[in-house]
């Protein structure tokens, strides 16, 4: 008999234009305490998170704010000294980094929290994982699910168009990645959710369907990524894992992270990743790097602004980042077959 297993999802999302409005509301019927605390940046709170300060106050909660510059571990610290001080639940109001901070604090303190996006440059956004520097190595940890989730459409279409092609990267990823935890499943008897996967798949599809629409970036386009994003959240949720959405275009870009001078988005390191894993798995990778192309997220070195000699260092010791994981690149790639797999898919 399997051992019983605990889902952690949101209470509620509330998705569409001008739903930031509704965040005091969504606050009360939560019941989550009256002290809030928003974590944010400068430029975030520009453009949200004052506006959720404002309706907060308006509605009779107690509110502090507290700015944010790096997702590193001392800026999680300076939060979680915050929160001592009497608050009963937290929003990340901005990008993943504000998000992020905000979610790892939160779950260390044992508050709930809400996560009120400013841009959709990935799954972290509804996830119940952390992308945190500072505990010596790149991958992500593993915390709660948002309480609620407030996206904003027309907040969202606001942000640079480099943001929501992004998330459309890490989107895109979940095809391989759901490849890799299969593969894991075959060969090492890895559990293994057919329901996660498939909402993962569904999630990488839309995007893949929809590229067209979503290179208007409209708020129609802008909402579809975002459906997409909090579905993959969702599917991390029900695996109780990262595997539905990270596989080894995810190692890949860990990697990058720790070689390149000047590492591109996330999103974007993922989807060229994925075009490379895809090959390697025996996929329509051209399908792939044509989605991404359509939509315009990078695809190869030049368009992520990374020399070529990080992109076969990356693919040499990807494999490192995470060795409990398996996935298609096992025990690694050599120089000469890195090389050849980039050069063979365009990415150099």
């Amino acid at each position: 008999m399997k051992e019983p297993k605990r889902i952690e999802l949101p209470r509620e999302i509330w998705m569409g234009p001008r739903v930031i409005g509704r965040v005091a509301d969504v606050c009360s019927r939560l019941c989550l305490g009256k002290r809030a605390l928003i974590v944010s940046d400068s430029l975030t709170f520009q453009i949200a998170g004052n506006r959720v300060h404002g309706s907060l106050t308006k509605k009779n909660f107690d509110v502090k704010y507290v700015l944010v510059e790096r997702a590193n571990i001392r800026a999680v610290t300076r939060v979680r000294r915050l929160v001592r001080k009497e608050i009963d639940f937290l929003l990340g109001v901005g990008g993943g980094k504000c998000i992020d901070i905000a979610k790892l604090a939160s779950f260390y303190e044992s508050k709930p929290f809400i996560s009120v996006p400013t841009a959709a440059s990935h799954d972290g956004i509804a996830s119940a994982r952390a992308s945190i520097k500072g505990r010596g190595h790149p991958a992500s940890i593993e915390t709660h699910a948002p309480t609620a989730i407030i996206a904003d459409t027309l907040v969202i279409k606001s942000a640079p168009r480099r943001l929501l092609a992004a998330g459309c990267g890490d989107l895109i990823a979940n095809f391989t990645a759901v490849r890799d935890w299969e593969l894991a499943r075959r060969l090492r008897g890895e559990p293994y959710s057919e329901y996660a996967a498939a909402l993962s798949l569904m999630s990488a599809q839309l995007i893949m369907e929809n590229a067209n629409i979503i290179r208007q970036h409209t708020e129609e386009s802008v909402r579809k990524v975002v459906k997409a994003l909090i579905s993959s959240g969702v599917a991390m949720g029900i695996a109780g894992s990262s595997r539905p959405a990270s596989g080894s275009e995810h190692l890949f870009s860990h990697a990058l992270d720790l070689l390149a001078p000047q590492p591109a988005l996330h999103g974007e390191q993922c989807g060229v990743g994925t075009i490379m894993m895809m090959y390697l798995h025996g996929g329509d990778w051209q399908a792939i790097r044509d989605a991404l192309r359509t939509i315009g997220c990078p695809t190869n070195a030049g368009g992520l602004n990374i020399p070529a000699k990080y992109i076969i260092k990356a693919l040499t010791i990807a494999h490192r980042i995470r060795p409990e994981r398996y996935t298609v690149l096992d025990k690694g790639l050599s120089k000469h077959a890195a090389e050849r797999l980039a050069i063979k898919t365009g990415v150099i």
